[in-house]
């Protein structure tokens, strides 16, 4: 299965690079094209976020090809095992799903990243069943965030959590066969 990351600032274009890739592969393999998805890991926990989910939506929407989506803010893990030989997944975004993990558990007294191997117990299983889908036969995109231009906060948690998602880019780049920056609507393959 190929895996190809793609990563950019804020409102880069990447998510769109994103899924106007993830189309042509599936318009390519059409007649071996199970399925075209969509794996949403964003929760509209505000004004802002709801916005942009509904502009990713409705982008999709508008586009001549019907995706499935499904929504994963949490254990995207299991959303990985019903995916089939065939299908071109695109997952959108690491970062988003990266802040759930880190937070899952607030709303009941204690967010993940305060609990001891909670943060890397999730990404250890994400890593695994990542790397048992790259054993099918699959096209597999994901869109991350790339936060490492600015300077260092005063936050230890907003440090643990770049440095969380730093790791977890090179481990992406390295298990990828493409790896692709987005600046300002400009693509770079860097792999």
């Amino acid at each position: 299965m190929p895996l190809i990351f793609i990563t950019g600032g804020v409102r880069s274009g990447k998510s769109h690079f994103a899924e106007q890739a993830a189309m042509q592969q599936y318009q390519t393999q059409f007649s071996t094209a199970k399925r075209l998805i969509y794996l949403a890991s964003g929760l509209a926990v505000d004004r802002e976020m709801e916005k942009r989910i509904h502009r990713h939506q409705a982008d999709r929407q508008a586009q001549p090809i019907q995706w499935l989506t499904v929504e994963a803010p949490y254990a995207i893990a299991e959303v990985f095992e019903p995916l089939q030989d065939g299908d071109v997944v695109l997952w959108d975004c690491v970062t988003t799903w990266l802040t759930n993990a880190f937070y899952e558990g607030y709303d009941s007294g204690t967010p993940c990243v305060q609990r001891p191997g909670c943060l890397e117990n999730k990404l250890q299983i994400v890593k695994q069943a990542i790397q048992s889908l790259l054993k099918k036969n699959m096209t597999f995109f994901v869109v991350s965030n790339e936060l490492f231009d600015e300077p260092p906060y005063n936050s230890d948690e907003v440090e643990l959590y770049r440095r969380t998602l730093g790791q977890f880019h090179q481990w992406f780049v390295a298990m990828a066969q493409e790896a692709y920056e987005m600046n300002d609507g400009i693509v770079k393959r860097w792999k």
